[in-house]
């Protein structure tokens, strides 16, 4: 009876499988390779006091105060900076700091998306994302992804017999396939939404966390090149690379965008956290930040490279995974037809907890999938976790 009385978009609003899977982490003696979650060994304590004593000692009465809906000013400008090095032209007029990129998406959904209005998104998908998407009504399609991310082609059969609204894309080392989208399909990508007049929200959580010497061009600066930068929203957060309790987040929207974007944060939470935004600030004024980002890159590597060892050591024969050039986490497969939400009982049994791919999906799950992040556990975790999950079989 209750349940008439909420938002009929809310109604169906599912809780997070991951959030639920993260109670079963905090079980004693489980190995957790669910939850995305950056290792907190390697969190820079001695860079966050020194960031934490500036804020305290030079800012005190401004930390504790209401601030700018668009975000710090100073912060902004070092924002921009940071996405002049990732290749992306700004200026910190063009920055809107958010609350974490969840917040963003949430933002970006309620400026661009009515009821009904067709997203279109990766399949697998990052599982947030369809919450967000589906809390605003859209209508949601899927196109395929392999090794090289997104199946454009795919989706140019799709526009072209249908119109869309946006494009939803994690193109860099992507949650949770892990997969990274080739450069001919980068271009190709802005140039159906060019040719279409769809947007594109890239999010890119993870990009700093590549393995290799690589460079992936965003899809903002491939837009720019060809002149459809209205048509692309850039989102990324400090969350992978300093620290997610700092909940710091940014947008870079076009100017058609922005005065909604802002108008939107006023009435969400007025501003991103004061006291955040300035810690964060001071952090980037240590010069601390590419080390840190050095040391987490050497280390999930490393992590990533015992893992997949281990699972192709001892499961090869019945599993199979994407090799991803970065980011957390590792996307596999079972060739067996193995329901893997079934299996997660035994396995949660002996020990061991992942995510069932078939959460990821906004239509037509592959239910034989799993996606498993690696970058918390230790090395001898990670080898226990997969002798457990064999057992488990």
């Amino acid at each position: 009876m209750s349940k008439n009385k909420l938002a009929s978009s809310v109604q169906s609003l599912q809780s997070s499988a991951i959030r639920e899977l993260l109670k079963h982490s905090k079980m004693p003696g489980v190995i957790s390779l669910g939850g995305g979650i950056p290792n907190p060994d390697l969190f820079d304590h001695e860079g966050l006091q020194i960031a934490a004593d500036a804020v305290l000692s030079r800012h005190f009465g401004e930390a504790f105060q209401y601030g700018l809906s668009e975000g710090y000013p100073e912060l902004r400008s070092a924002i921009g900076q940071i996405c002049a090095e990732r290749g992306i032209a700004c200026q910190a007029d063009d920055v809107v700091i958010t609350s974490g990129s969840q917040q963003s998406l949430d933002i970006l959904a309620r400026a661009l998306i009515n009821p009904g209005d067709t997203v279109v998104v990766e399949s697998p998908t990052y599982l947030a994302a369809l919450q967000v998407f589906s809390l605003a009504q859209a209508n949601l399609e899927s196109v395929g992804t392999d090794g090289e991310g997104m199946k454009v082609d795919e989706l140019e059969a799709l526009v072209s017999r249908k119109t869309i609204k946006a494009v939803y894309i994690v193109p860099t080392f992507g949650n949770p396939g892990g997969v990274t989208l080739s450069e001919n399909r980068r271009k190709q990508l802005v140039e159906l939404s060019k040719r279409y007049d769809f947007v594109i929200i890239e999010d890119d959580p993870y990009s700093e966390i590549n393995y290799t010497s690589d460079v992936f061009r965003p899809l903002m600066a491939h837009a720019k090149a060809i002149g459809n930068e209205e048509n692309v929203v850039y989102t990324s957060t400090f969350s992978k690379i300093l620290a997610p309790g700092t909940r710091v987040g940014w947008l870079v929207v076009p100017e058609w965008l922005k005065r909604a974007v802002v108008n939107l944060k006023q009435t969400t939470d007025l501003h991103t956290s004061t006291l955040s935004q300035l810690m964060t600030f001071e952090y980037l004024q240590t010069g601390r930040l590419a080390g840190q980002i050095a040391l987490i890159r050497d280390a999930y590597r490393q992590k990533y490279q015992t893992f997949a060892t281990e699972l192709e050591n001892e499961l090869g024969d019945v599993l199979t995974f994407h090799k991803p050039k970065g980011g957390m986490f590792l996307w596999a497969k079972f060739n067996n037809g193995l329901n893997t939400t079934e299996w997660l009982a035994k396995t949660l049994a002996n020990g061991v907890v992942f995510v069932p791919g078939e959460f990821f999906y906004c239509s037509n799950p592959d239910h034989s999938t799993l996606r498993m992040s690696f970058v918390t556990a230790t090395d001898e975790q990670l080898k226990e976790a997969v002798r457990r999950l064999k057992i488990s079989l």
